[in-house]
């Protein structure tokens, strides 16, 4: 199996999956904020590109030659094939003894990392999640439909499900590696409703779960991938998750 190479003179101790298709507009600007705030970190980037056909990958290997092939890591799938199974590809080359997972269209801010950094440190956290519905937390491009559909969305999740986490559907969080492997095993989504199923997992297996306040800023460049489709795919997980947790 291959692995990451040394980052920064060892072996890196933060392994960043970030899962991309089509985001030739975002993929270099978000690995040069993950550098620019991360200055101390042992750290990679695995690049896990869905066959992007807008030449996503051909960025991440110009990438590479600036950044080193051992910090930025490319590990292609030749079509879409769903966000769980993106992290499980991912997952499945990291190094670290931390992964952390985030969105390539600048929706989670690489300036948050040294906060995921630091809770971690102070609490021992075996996962520590970004959250928009603590205080200093929130949504900055949304309008107020798609805001009543995602605190709708998570106050019904919060209530059947009792997940022991204010954000369930976000996507930029910190894992123990060990506790990523375990979690992962036990869940069977592959779309949008795969957040809400590892945090709900990693809950009823007794993981310490910390969280940091974020502000989600909705994509500048590209085209949404959420549609109809992965809402009714959320509200089928929803009760697939309650019937079976």
């Amino acid at each position: 199996m291959e692995k990451g190479g040394e980052a920064g003179g060892g072996r890196p101790e933060y392994s960043i999956i970030v899962p991309t298709y089509n985001e030739r507009l975002n993929v270099a600007l978000i690995v040069y904020l993950i550098f620019k705030h991360l200055p101390e970190a042992k750290f990679e980037i695995i690049i896990v590109d869905d066959g992007s056909p807008d030449g996503t990958q051909d960025i991440v290997k110009q990438l590479q030659q600036v950044y080193g092939e051992d910090r930025v890591l490319l590990r292609a799938r030749p079509r879409k094939l769903g966000l769980g199974t993106a992290y499980m590809h991912g997952l499945k080359h990291a190094s670290g003894e931390f992964v952390v997972i985030m969105d390539a269209d600048l929706s989670h801010h690489p300036k948050y990392l040294p906060s995921f950094i630091r809770k971690q440190k102070e609490t021992g956290a075996d996962i520590v999640t970004g959250t928009r519905y603590v205080s200093n937390g929130g949504v900055h491009g949304w309008n107020l439909m798609r805001k009543l559909t995602s605190r709708g969305a998570n106050v019904l999740a919060q209530t059947l499900l009792r997940p022991g986490a204010s954000d369930l559907t976000g996507s930029f969080r910190l894992y123990k590696l060990s506790v990523l492997e375990d979690v992962i095993s036990s869940c069977v989504s592959k779309g949008y409703v795969f957040q809400m199923e590892m945090i709900v997992r990693a809950t009823r297996k007794g993981y310490h779960i910390e969280e940091v306040p974020i502000t989600f800023v909705d994509r500048v460049f590209g085209i949404s991938k959420l549609g109809g489709s992965e809402i009714v795919g959320y509200l089928k997980g929803l009760v697939y998750l309650l019937l079976t947790t």
